[in-house]
């Protein structure tokens, strides 16, 4: 490891490095979405500002008018040197300072009225973008997060967006009042002296020819920064949800080199950025003192010729430091639109990635359903290059029907249940609810009939109650209760010191992994699913609970089709139906009885599971 990255990392105060590079973790940087400068993406981000036309219309106007108030001070300067300071005439010299004084008050009132608007309206473009962004993301299907870490996904929401915040609240207005400014005092400086005027612009195309070189450069290393910011999100993300083994493996020493490696690649990433960015103001100023110096030495000499009055020179000369002015910070906001394209492209890239799974044009809402299930020859896989995790699966369940999917891990069981609530699309072949495709069902109307308890179980950050009722937003407090008392969840619930009222912390981290899954059980209850789906439910609950719940789980499954994967005989055996799955395929079905009867596959799994308890 770099000496550098060392001393950087005993600056900060962490604990020393070890003399090696962390192999444990990786993560695949995110691809550049290189493209040329794109007007086109200009006019798509400027186009989240058109439902604010009339705040930018405002905005612009007092804008103008702070503008036309500082163009006019200069002038009425020269006009106060040349016609009452000269001539000793103190009264006009009274009225020229009282004027002068007036059009700072309406420079200032303007400028804050101005400043008001903008930042008002671009917080709103911010707030809308933002909810568009997480509005599409919760439609995308579930491929996409399966190749994107959440940290990633995090810094396209929240820093992306953040980083538009200047362009959206300063740039668009300031760059038309800025224009508008150049303009009049370009027109000004003629007006003054026109032979000034041409040696105080001649340095400009210089400026601008050096500045377009640096505009690739610049754009490009602030799309490294946010690259590098998404990498460090998504390992951040991780670190924090995978502390308890991190700290039960001791691998705190490892998981902070990995860490120092992104944060210092980070570092050197905006540093680059910076560096290339911070030489396009300087190139400004250096630009405009070189303008102004010409303009002093030969304004000079025209004044000692008396071809220009000194009052006029002092306008002149203001008007040449103005000059640069509206040049600098039209510089400032090229930087930061080369910053805001950057974050744009991340985030438009999310937004024109299109949701695999959306309703078909005549999609008709789901009707109550009567939970007939049928697959028809289903291939599917979740990537080509992964090969196919369903291959040739047919099968017909009647309504009310339990089934327990049966098989070791990657057989095939998750991808069954994925297809029925359609998270993903087959292959090939068809899934059937009630004799008609998955396809042809309205999404909403469908998953509203499909109820999941997973074996990873999410809770809320909120109360038990609101928990619960995530499963029916508009149950009352006694359905939500009713549910919870149905799993058996009520006394548990009540032992906390606030009852349903209680409130959990993030992924229900107060909570035990069995109290957890009995709340997820309760939810499903509420939501009173014509398809129930239970992935490794009872996984994480104790042999006692699980004996307490078999009661509430069968009430649960009457009258309703279920899909059970689970590994522990007293699941499988209540089942109607068994399918036993290998390598993505149905080996063998039936009942427990018939299928031990066969000794076949189902019958060696109960047997290697037999001698794991025995063992």
């Amino acid at each position: 490891m770099s000496a550098a990255l060392k001393g950087w990392s005993r600056f900060l105060g962490q604990i020393p490095l070890p003399e090696r590079k962390s192999e444990r973790f990786s993560y695949r940087d995110e691809e550049a979405v290189e493209k040329p400068f794109d007007a086109r993406q200009l006019w798509r981000l400027l186009s989240y500002v058109a439902p604010y036309r009339a705040r930018v219309a405002w905005a612009l106007a007092f804008t103008l008018v702070a503008s036309a108030t500082r163009l006019a001070l200069p002038f009425i300067l020269g006009l106060a040197i040349d016609r009452a300071l000269a001539p000793g005439d103190m009264g006009a010299l009274d009225r020229y300072a009282a004027g002068y004084l007036a059009l700072q008050l309406v420079y200032w009132a303007a400028s804050y009225v101005r400043i008001r608007l903008t930042n008002r309206m671009g917080q709103d473009v911010l707030r809308d973008l933002r909810e568009q962004l997480f509005r599409h993301i919760q439609a995308l299907s579930f491929e996409f997060f399966d190749g994107r870490p959440a940290g990633k996904v995090l810094v396209r929401v929240i820093n992306d967006v953040n980083a538009l915040n200047d362009l959206m609240s300063n740039g668009v207005v300031n760059t038309l009042g800025d224009a508008f400014t150049l303009l009049g005092i370009l027109a000004m400086l003629f007006y003054l002296e026109p032979r000034l005027a041409l040696v105080s612009v001649v340095v400009v195309p210089v400026m601008f020819l050096i500045s377009t070189r640096l505009r690739v450069r610049i754009r490009r290393a602030w799309q490294a920064v946010r690259i590098r910011l998404a990498t460090i999100n998504a390992h951040l993300n991780e670190a924090l949800q995978g502390m308890r083994v991190t700290q039960a493996f001791t691998q705190e020493r490892e998981n902070h080199v990995f860490f120092s490696n992104l944060n210092f690649a980070n570092y050197r990433a905006y540093m680059r950025a910076v560096h290339q960015n911070s030489q396009f103001g300087p190139l400004v100023e250096l630009t405009g003192a070189v303008g102004t110096a010409a303009v002093f030495i030969y304004g000079v000499l025209l004044w000692r010729q008396g071809a220009i009055s000194l009052g006029n020179l002092v306008a002149f000369v203001n008007y040449t430091g103005n000059f640069w002015e509206p040049i600098s910070r039209i510089g400032q906001v090229y930087s930061t639109l080369l910053v805001a394209m950057a974050s744009s492209e991340r985030i438009f890239e999310i937004l024109d990635t299109p949701a695999r799974i959306t309703n078909r044009p005549g999609a008709l809402p789901a009707p109550r359903l009567e939970g007939r299930v049928t697959f028809e020859h289903v291939h599917f896989a979740y990537e080509k290059e992964r090969g196919e995790a369903l291959r040739d699966v047919s099968f017909d369940v009647p309504p009310g029907t339990t089934v327990a999917l049966v098989g070791h891990t990657g057989a095939g069981k998750t991808s069954i249940v994925n297809l029925i609530a359609r998270f993903y699309d087959v292959t090939s072949g068809r899934v059937l609810l009630d004799g008609r495709d998955v396809r042809d069902y309205d999404l909403a109307t469908l998953r509203r009939q499909i109820a999941f308890v997973l074996q990873d179980t999410f809770v809320f950050a909120g109360t038990i109650r609101d928990n619960i009722r995530y499963g029916r937003l508009d149950a009352t407090d006694e359905e939500v209760e009713a549910a919870a008392r149905a799993v058996h969840a009520h006394d548990f619930i009540m032992q906390l010191p606030q009852g349903y009222d209680t409130e959990v912390r993030e992924r229900g981290s107060r909570l035990s992994a069995g109290q957890r899954q009995l709340l997820s059980f309760a939810r499903a209850v509420l939501a009173d699913p014509r398809i129930l789906i239970l992935d490794e439910a009872t996984s994480a609950i104790d042999t006692q609970t699980e004996l307490l719940i078999q009661d509430a789980l069968a009430r649960l499954l009457k009258g309703r089709t279920s899909f059970v994967v689970a590994h522990r005989l007293s699941t499988i055996r209540r089942a109607d139906l068994i399918l036993v799955l290998d390598h993505g395929r149905i080996v063998e079905r039936g009942d427990h009885a018939t299928l031990v009867a066969k000794r076949g596959v189902y019958h060696r799994l109960l047997e290697s599971q037999y001698r794991f308890l025995v063992h």
